[in-house]
């Protein structure tokens, strides 16, 4: 399991009840509760989510071609 601060007993703990979510701004977080008060604990994980590129999401960038 993940890892996380507990701000309210200040140690490093494992993450009881973890949850993986994606936030606002595309960065992946577990979210959960601190075993020992319950707390609320938050942890962001490195990197965004990628966006699939097809052809029928012509949002998505494209991409650039080989010279």
């Amino acid at each position: 399991m993940a890892q996380g601060y507990c701000v309210k007993c200040k140690a490093r703990k494992e993450i009881a009840d973890a949850v993986e979510e994606t936030m606002k701004n595309g960065r992946k977080a577990i979210k959960g509760k601190c075993p020992t008060c319950g707390a609320v604990m938050f942890k962001i994980l490195g990197g965004k989510v990628a966006t699939a590129t097809t052809p029928d999401n012509p949002a998505a960038p494209p991409t650039p071609a080989a010279s």
